[in-house]
């Protein structure tokens, strides 16, 4: 089927794309080797600096503890990110300018400072005024993940909306709802539908963002994966970030997994008009976060 952005490629389209594919395929693959070969020059593949990771103590004392709490700033961060991008997500879409312009505003604020500076504020910056707040790291990293995806979030919510065709809110105002009940009953079970994708996509973003946690001493997976190597010396940078990378691909995947199954379910059980969104709307000047 054809799109109206998208002509389904012709035999000599697949043809090239399938050379390209397989180039690109052959390229990598041989980038892959010569990593594990470097590695293995050096003797980065020891069974010796391997060997602490079998310990249960390396496990339960540091791994473990580190990746809950990754789970559970995620898991904290996520719920506040998904409200803040509601919120201002329905209030970039309202009709009153002293509502629509302030919400932007704080959108495109907090879109546009990297995320590094908001949680390095929140924990040295807002210290050092002296007001009498106390900014521990799990707050810094929470509040500055929730400011900065929320408002990714919030373009999300707003572009699932828009995707709605306005033929639908026109038929909800036609047999009398109120503005809030053509919102609430027609509207946004549609956009959750098409928003699926792109929410899941920033919300896997946020979880790996949690490692930026480390430059505060949030003692995160990273923070305590890192610190095997203090306390097993064999071990070095490299083995420790192989095994934290491998449980961020892990869980991420599994996260990846199971957002594709129940957005395939929600398109099986909900008509939805909206076309899918996959990612949050550019910033006029920038770059889609």
């Amino acid at each position: 089927m054809s799109d109206v952005l998208y002509d389904v490629p012709g035999p000599k389209a697949v043809l090239r794309n399938r050379i390209l594919t397989a180039v690109l395929t052959l390229a990598l693959a041989g980038a892959g080797y010569l990593v594990w070969k470097r590695l293995s020059d050096r003797g980065q593949w020891a069974g010796e600096l391997w060997e602490p990771f079998t310990h249960a103590d390396v496990w339960t004392n540091l791994i473990l503890p580190g990746l809950v709490n990754t789970l559970k700033a995620a898991a904290v961060a996520s719920v506040l990110a998904l409200v803040f991008g509601a919120v201002f997500g329905v209030a970039r879409l309202s009709e009153h300018r002293w509502i629509r312009i302030p919400a932007a505003v704080v959108v495109e604020l907090f879109r546009a400072v990297p995320l590094l500076i908001l949680i390095v504020f929140l924990k040295f910056g807002v210290n050092g005024l002296n007001i009498g707040l106390r900014v521990e790291s799990f707050t810094a990293v929470v509040v500055g993940l929730m400011l900065y995806n929320g408002s990714v979030l919030a373009e999300i919510f707003r572009a699932g909306v828009s995707a709605v065709p306005r033929g639908q809110s026109e038929a909800a105002y036609g047999i009398g709802l109120r503005k809030t009940g053509v919102m609430v009953h027609v509207m946004l079970p549609q956009a959750v539908t098409a928003m699926m994708p792109a929410i899941v996509a920033q919300l896997v973003v946020l979880l790996k963002d949690t490692a930026l946690g480390f430059i505060v001493a949030y003692e995160d997976l990273l923070y305590r994966g890192v610190n095997v190597f203090a306390v097993n010396p064999p071990v070095k940078y490299i083995q420790a970030m192989i095994v934290i990378a491998i449980i961020y691909i892990t869980i991420n995947m599994a996260i990846g997994f199971l957002a594709n199954r129940l957005e395939a379910r929600s398109r099986r059980s909900r008509k939805s008009a909206a076309a899918p969104v996959t990612s949050a709307p550019a910033a006029p000047g920038m770059s889609a976060s």
